[in-house]
């Protein structure tokens, strides 16, 4: 049995991370997107950054295309992405 994740859910998105978590929370099943509202891909590690800290989980995998991290918000994630507590490190990520 491993460890649990310490940093799990711990400590305030940044910018970038609560606005893409953001992103999901009108979305049908809160689905997170995989481009932005301008075409662009949605950063691979901003995505991760969000899976790994609780925020987002996979939904399911594309056999089309199985890079692609089709994730939807945990309940986690829609608390995190209405919080209004500012992150500890701002730091850009997408």
């Amino acid at each position: 049995m491993s460890e649990p994740d310490r940093n799990q859910g711990k400590g305030a998105p940044s910018q970038a991370e609560r606005g893409y978590l953001r992103l999901g929370l009108n979305q049908p099943g809160r689905k997170l997107p995989l481009f932005d509202g301008e075409g662009q891909s949605i950063s691979p590690h901003l995505i991760r950054n969000c899976l790994a800290k609780g925020w987002a989980e996979r939904w399911f995998s594309n056999p089309l295309a199985p890079e692609w991290l089709v994730c939807r918000l945990t309940e986690r994630g829609v608390r995190a992405a209405i919080s209004e507590e500012p992150a500890a490190t701002d730091s850009p990520c997408g």
